[in-house]
């Protein structure tokens, strides 16, 4: 049976990039969940799911503006809605190897499929490695196109991600999963060797 790794975690945290080098260097399909969100959305708000259906009508003022913590709290029960959706997609590439990664892989629902506990771990940042990064990011201010004070609205941004990564931290200590806090002190090459240890993968190319 060909193995699945999963990273959770939050954003600007380097899960992309280490899953990226991790599949190449051991011959892994890469499924980057984030590339599908705005599908998942479109298939749970026509099933009638709460905050599918709310995303996808919100303006970015609506979205950007609301207190950090009220979309915390949704960003999760979106992920959880959406679950169901990414497993689905996940069961379609059988047959291969598969590193995936996504802040859709929230701790407690990898727990329930029985993951354990060498095919998952989560990857989170530090505030200011997250807050420097984000400000580097040429697509942030089209995100917040609309927003009628766009330096509040990445502030609410910015606090609901920490919230998030704090979120996942604690249930990466409930379910006893391994969480990397990246606070950019580590050099790439070494990130991507811990997780990859992690996994078993090893210093080889397959």
């Amino acid at each position: 049976m060909f193995p699945t790794y999963f990273i959770g975690g939050s954003p600007c945290s380097g899960k992309s990039t280490v899953a990226e080098i991790l599949s190449k260097k051991h011959d892994l399909y890469y499924f980057k969940v984030d590339d599908f969100l705005d599908h998942y959305t479109k298939m749970g708000a026509s099933k009638g799911y709460k905050i599918c259906q709310k995303q996808a009508r919100m303006s970015a003022e609506e979205t950007w503006m609301r207190d950090p913590l009220l979309q915390c709290e949704e960003e999760i029960a979106f992920y959880e809605e959406i679950f169901a959706f990414v497993l689905a997609d996940l069961e379609k590439m059988e047959g291969r190897g598969i590193i995936t990664e996504g802040a859709a892989y929230l701790p407690k629902l990898i727990k329930r499929l029985g993951v354990p506990k060498d095919r998952y771990l989560a990857m989170t940042p530090a505030r200011d490695f997250q807050i420097h990064h984000y400000r580097q990011r040429e697509w942030v201010p089209f995100v917040l196109e609309g927003c009628c004070d766009k330096e509040k609205a990445f502030s609410n941004w910015m606090n609901r991600d920490l919230l998030f990564g704090q979120e996942v931290r604690r249930q990466c200590h409930e379910e006893r999963y391994t969480s990397i806090v990246n606070d950019g002190s580590i050099p790439l090459d070494a990130l991507v060797g811990k997780v990859g240890s992690h996994f078993g993968l090893g210093d080889g190319n397959g």
